[in-house]
């Protein structure tokens, strides 16, 4: 049985990047029982997300005028993930371009603490209706360099759900 991984700060403490939890589901495995590469994109784009959406939630303005296209999404994998596994994807941001951002998504088991992991999306900041790229307006990319620290989403229920000790 797989125990939980006992860590010292709790997922809200405010020295954590934004983390995402999320359980692996038996249809994201391929017939070698792991989960299938191109699945690591959507776990990716599932938690970039989230962290965009930290980061401006209560923003009215901000909310119904940011749009991006991703233009470049990279992965680099250490060891696979099972079904059922439970991982946490921390995302920061690491680069504040113009028109760009890059986020570095590192995914762990969130039980074991094992490195699954290494995603790097760029995204460009388009206009909603036209797609056109504009600039990053100057409070965006305040509020993207403070990262939505010591929040996070747990779709895993390790940390919003009574779990079995």
């Amino acid at each position: 049985m797989t125990q939980r991984q006992k860590t010292s700060e709790h997922p809200t403490s405010e020295h954590q990047p934004f983390r995402y939890f999320m359980q692996v589901r038996y249809s994201e495995c391929d017939s070698q029982q792991v989960v299938f590469n191109a699945r690591y994109g959507d776990y990716i784009d599932l938690a970039s997300t989230e962290f965009l959406h930290a980061v401006i939630a209560g923003n009215p303005s901000m909310e119904a005028d940011f749009d991006y296209q991703v233009v470049k999404l990279t992965i680099e994998w250490k060891a696979p993930a099972r079904s059922r596994d439970k991982l946490e994807l921390s995302v920061r941001t690491t680069h504040l371009g113009n028109t760009s951002f890059g986020l570095t998504i590192d995914i762990r088991n969130a039980e074991t603490g094992e490195y699954l992991a290494l995603g790097e999306v760029i995204g460009v900041v388009i206009h909603p209706q036209t797609f056109e790229k504009v600039s990053i307006p100057e409070g965006l990319k305040e509020v993207m360099r403070q990262g939505a620290q010591g929040k996070f989403v747990d779709h895993a229920g390790l940390y919003t759900a009574r779990q079995n000790e």
